[in-house]
């Protein structure tokens, strides 16, 4: 498949850029550092250095593509951040214009407290976790909103604590519906649920949450 990355850099896009070159995927990675993508130099890599807010430097690289894949994110903390929202809409847009129809995002399982959580961890997500990234939620919600009315074939992936432990291949996820007793997963087991579910249709207008 010929595939688009956007934040190939963080955790989880580097991860997902190596498994997709190592699965013989076609793969152009969209990065305002491109010296930090990995394997920079693999023969079915194609690098863009571009920022997702300019879609002037990036646009004409999504005709074509089989798939777009987002792992947008923000270190920014205390003041408001755009990225998802304004990096969706660009994709969006972007993607409408040429044809394409295949999109995940990446997003986050602290937007909301999954029934059954027991208490402890229930005042940690609402008092510490959603206060300490409120912006990133707050912008994370209008992202996800905006996929939801784009038409495409979408796909929302919130993810709980990620960790940099190795691929396991032993995960749980769940469409549209919560996951038990969620606990943290490691970035490329996430990298491979993104990868490996592209054709997947039961997740296509869904939200799918992950887990370990």
């Amino acid at each position: 498949m010929k595939l688009l990355i956007f934040g190939p850099t963080g955790g989880t896009g580097a991860r997902l850029v190596t498994q997709a070159l190592q699965a013989g995927h076609d793969v152009t990675a969209v990065a305002r550092h491109p010296d930090r993508v990995p394997a920079g130099e693999h023969a079915r890599l194609t690098v863009i250095a571009a920022d997702i807010l300019a879609p002037p430097g990036w646009k004409a690289a999504v005709g074509g593509q089989d798939a777009v894949l987002s792992c947008l994110g923000s270190t920014e903390r205390r003041h408001p951040t755009t990225v998802y929202s304004q990096g969706a809409a660009a994709i969006i847009d972007a993607m409408r214009d040429a044809g394409v129809r295949r999109l995940v995002c990446l997003s986050s399982a602290g937007l909301d407290v999954a029934p059954g959580t027991a208490l402890p961890q229930r005042l940690v997500t609402t008092v510490v976790i959603r206060r300490l990234y409120r912006h990133g939620y707050a912008d994370m919600t209008i992202m996800e909103r905006l996929l939801a009315a784009s038409g495409l074939d979408w796909t929302v992936i919130r993810a709980p604590m990620l960790t940099d432990g190795p691929f396991t291949g032993r995960y749980r996820t769940a469409v549209d519906q919560h996951l038990v007793k969620p606990k943290a997963v490691s970035r490329a087991d996430l990298a491979h649920y993104m990868l490996t579910h592209l054709a997947d249709r039961e997740s296509w207008q869904k939200t799918v949450h992950i887990s370990s």
